[in-house]
C-alpha cells in the first residue's frame, strides 16, 4: 500500500518536472529554506529569484520548490539560432549572420 502511495505522489508532480521545476523537503529542524547551489538561506513565505534563473518559493513548512524562469525556444527559422542570456534569464533569438535581427519563435518549453 505505501508503495502505490509513493507511486501516485511521483505522478502527481511528473507534471512538474516537465515544466522545468523541482521540489526539495525540508529537512528536520530547518526554519528557512536552502538553495544549495549558492548557499543562500530564505524565509518562510519567501520568493526569489536565483543566481541560475529559477523562481523560487519558501512554503509555510519549509519545503522549496522552484521552477526555472524562462523558456527554452525549440522551433525557429533554420537562418537563427539562440543564445542565452544569464543576466536576464531568457533566449535571445537572432539570425546567424546578423545578430541584430531578431527571429520569431513558434515553439518553446518550460516556465
Amino acid at each position: 500500500m505505501r508503495s502505490l502511495a509513493v507511486a501516485v505522489m511521483l505522478c502527481a508532480l511528473l507534471p512538474l518536472f516537465h515544466a522545468g521545476c523541482w521540489f526539495e523537503q525540508a529537512k528536520p529542524g530547518m526554519r528557512q529554506c536552502l538553495y544549495d547551489k549558492d548557499g543562500t538561506l530564505h524565509d518562510i513565505g519567501s520568493r526569489w529569484k536565483t543566481s541560475d534563473c529559477m523562481n523560487c518559493y519558501c512554503q509555510a513548512n519549509g519545503d522549496m520548490q522552484c521552477c526555472q524562469a524562462y523558456s527554452e525556444p525549440t522551433r525557429f527559422p533554420d537562418d537563427c539560432m539562440m543564445e542565452f542570456d544569464q543576466k536576464a534569464c531568457k533566449y535571445n533569438v537572432f539570425k546567424k549572420t546578423d545578430r541584430s535581427t531578431s527571429c520569431p519563435i513558434y515553439g518553446g518549453k518550460g516556465k
